[in-house]
């Protein structure tokens, strides 16, 4: 995941919205897997909305301060779903399909609190618009196809029947070095910013 450096007082308003993106996101998978027959994180504890069950500790002090860091992975054992490659992609989406939700959710709240009745507090507005922020951008960033991100397993499971499996072996072993390199050199903020303004501008348009 990604996001940028905050002074104090931005970094307290971001906080609740960092952990809910995160917390929603991580319950998500569990949630869908739950559903899908695969009780896995359900007895591991991570069928929750507590952040500290998501959190891995090194990756949220990471995300803070050098806006950069990661979650603990929610187990998923495959082989108990019944059509194992469409439900690990139903899995796999179902993180950054709530985090789509979540941010709608905030724009609104954001839009019927300014636009429709007038009312403006500055935490109130800081906080709804990371809200939509920080879930649209953790939305874009997880679905990037490079492992062990959620995109990469939509892809696996929908061309793994096309492309030689070899293939995903060699990008599973090398794939973090690759997102490191696209994070490092700008690459993937630049997508993240362009998606983020045009999702705002549709939204705009739409409300």
């Amino acid at each position: 995941m990604l996001i940028s450096g905050f002074d104090l007082f931005s970094l307290l308003c971001a906080l609740p919205a960092i952990l809910l993106a995160i917390s929603v996101h991580e319950f998500s998978h569990a949630l869908a897997a739950s559903k899908l027959g695969d009780d896995t994180a359900k007895v591991l504890g991570r069928l929750t909305l507590d952040p500290i069950k998501h959190i891995d500790p090194i990756g949220f002090i990471m995300l803070i301060v050098v806006g950069w860091g990661w979650t603990k992975p929610v187990p998923i054992n495959p082989r108990k779903f019944k059509k194992m490659r469409r439900d690990e992609i139903l899995v796999s989406l179902a993180g950054p399909a709530s985090n789509l939700v979540l941010a709608t959710l905030a724009y609104l709240i954001l839009y019927l609190g300014q636009v429709v009745f007038g009312f403006y507090n500055e935490i109130f507005a800081r906080i709804f618009y990371n809200l939509f922020l920080f879930n649209i951008v953790f939305m874009v960033f997880n679905l990037f196809p490079i492992p062990p991100l959620d995109g990469y397993h939509i892809f696996k499971n929908t061309f793994i029947r096309v492309i030689p499996y070899r293939f995903f072996m060699t990008y599973e072993q090398y794939g973090m070095f690759v997102l490191i390199a696209l994070v490092f050199t700008g690459a993937v903020s630049g997508i993240i910013v362009t998606v983020v303004n045009w999702i705002s501008s549709l939204y705009g348009l739409l409300l």
